[in-house]
């Protein structure tokens, strides 16, 4: 059986008397142990006041970073508290005894030296709140209920690399401030994890089999002395993995999640508002103020790259170039969406280059409007449906809208005019909880998309004045009980509302 070792468990609202300039650290009712955060800070200075900018760790926290976070929050929005219930949770869904291991994202790199911008593995993010790479985390379900055991082995302080590379946050911080019931060096892993992998019943994890592979996190474990013996305990356990559960876990979203959804969905909303307000001569220039108007509107930057497709550009569903010129009397579909705290926005809308739509164009939109309007409706769990099910509703809702426009139907036309889905999980991801089924039915707490589009080809089969025209309609929507919540409604969208933007 898996032993818990004593010591004290400090929680970080224990950082909540704040003067400017300083941080101080006291007790609170709540926290009986936080000497260990005075114990962290001893090791450099002998009093309990510090200045913020002489705290260093690998990512903004409340007490260096106050305009980003708030108290007791990990990262924007999500507390320390949400995240061990997180963890607890998913304790709960392995066997006693049994482990589920997560691996940091690593750094990649476009080159030598040339690193691109860090993203955190979704998984690891959601269970941990840490935002570095080099981190291993493993949570045990130690048979004590709703409790459970975190190890977290992270990179440790090295003041010369931190030279270069820039602050970490360390072994100390894992405990004090991400909550680690136990840490270690992850240069050290190899023989911190042969007890735990020993004493385990089941070992629930997506690192490749936890076999030798290229990622930072096989170079950490494996090595020639002891690739043998971990293979071979590896091999007496079963190895499950772990994604189908963390899906389960994750595909139902948090008040504070759907309040970072909300937040991203707002100020993505507005930037695309603002898009639409002016006039642009290239794809470029456009995703160029889109881009910096969702960091103006709060956000941290794009969710993804996005799509500003001008003319029949727009029929290429993931058009990413960007380079084209955009056109007077042509529209502009544009695909993206800001994040916040982790949490993404994905928005489509379709306007004309010069702010006026043609008659095509306007019935085309219409058409693409009012299935969009009646599947956002039906995002409901009253309603009873899934995902798959609102796409069979948007198909032949289309259908219905493109026969009244004189188009050709029969056979598999629909597929042609409309090749994707209707929509996906949002969440950490873009396409959030990659795997979990669009089958099933549409619970209160999961977040979509809802993304209906018309795609008409230079093709005789379709009437002359509608080809070329791509559109598309997309919002991000939380499923409620009885009504949907559309966090992106700052996005005009309406034929008259679009064109009042540039009188």
């Amino acid at each position: 059986m898996l032993k818990r070792t004593p010591h004290l468990h400090w929680r970080r609202h224990a950082i909540s008397h704040i003067r400017p300039g300083s941080i101080r650290f006291r007790p609170s009712p709540s926290n009986r142990s936080y000497a260990r955060v005075w114990s962290f800070l001893r090791s450099s200075r002998t009093y309990a006041s510090i200045s913020a900018a002489e705290l260093q760790f690998g990512q903004p926290l409340h007490e260096t970073h106050p305009h980003l976070l708030e108290p007791g929050e990990l990262t924007p929005g999500i507390t320390a508290q949400e995240y061990a219930h997180r963890r607890s949770r998913l304790a709960n869904r392995l066997p006693k005894n049994a482990i589920a291991i997560v691996a940091a994202a690593d750094v990649k790199y476009r080159a030598s030296g040339v690193f691109y911008e860090y993203r955190q593995d979704s998984n690891f993010f959601y269970l941990t709140g840490f935002n570095e790479p080099g981190a291993l985390a493993i949570i045990i379900n130690d048979g004590s209920g709703d409790n459970h055991l975190f190890h977290l082995y992270v990179r440790e302080k090295d003041p010369k690399i931190e030279l270069w590379e820039g602050a970490r946050s360390g072994t100390q911080a894992a405990m004090d401030v991400f909550n680690a019931d136990e840490t270690g060096d992850i240069e050290r892993i190899k023989e911190l994890i042969l007890p735990i992998l020993s004493e385990t019943t089941e070992i629930y994890t997506d690192i490749r089999s936890l076999t030798p592979a290229g990622s930072s996190i096989s170079r950490y474990l494996y090595g020639s002395e002891t690739q043998s013996e971990i293979q071979k305990v590896i091999k007496e356990h079963k190895v499950r993995p772990l994604r189908p559960i963390l899906n389960e876990l994750r595909t139902f979203k948090s008040e504070s999640e759907v309040v970072n959804l909300r937040q991203a969905g707002r100020a993505s909303g507005r930037a695309f508002t603002d898009s639409m307000r002016q006039h642009f001569t290239t794809e470029k220039d456009l995703s160029s103020f889109l881009q910096y108007q969702f960091q103006v509107n709060g956000c941290s930057g794009s969710a993804f790259v996005p799509v500003v497709g001008g003319g029949r550009n727009a029929l290429s569903i993931h058009y990413t170039r960007n380079d084209d010129i955009l056109r007077d009397g042509e529209l502009v579909l544009v695909d993206g969406g800001g994040e916040y705290g982790g949490y993404i926005s994905d928005i489509t809308r379709t306007w004309p280059v010069n702010g006026k739509f043609s008659g095509p164009q306007r019935d085309l939109y219409a058409a693409v409007l009012n299935v969009h309007r009646s599947c956002v409706a039906l995002s409901r769990e009253s309603a009873g449906l899934s995902l798959d099910r609102l796409h069979g509703i948007a198909e032949q809702s289309l259908k219905d809208q493109l026969q009244q426009l004189n188009f050709d139907v029969s056979g598999d036309a629909i597929r042609t005019l409309f090749p994707h889905h209707l929509g996906h999980y949002v969440g950490l991801d873009v396409h959030d909880c990659a795997g979990y089924p669009r089958n099933v039915i549409l619970k209160a707490g999961q977040c979509i998309t809802i993304e209906p589009g018309l795609y008409v080809p230079d093709d005789e089969r379709w009437p002359e004045h509608f080809r070329g025209i791509g559109i598309r309609i997309e919002d991000s929507v939380c499923v409620g009980d009885e009504n949907p919540i559309v966090l992106t409604t700052e996005a005009v969208k309406e034929i008259d509302d679009i064109e009042a933007l540039r009188p």
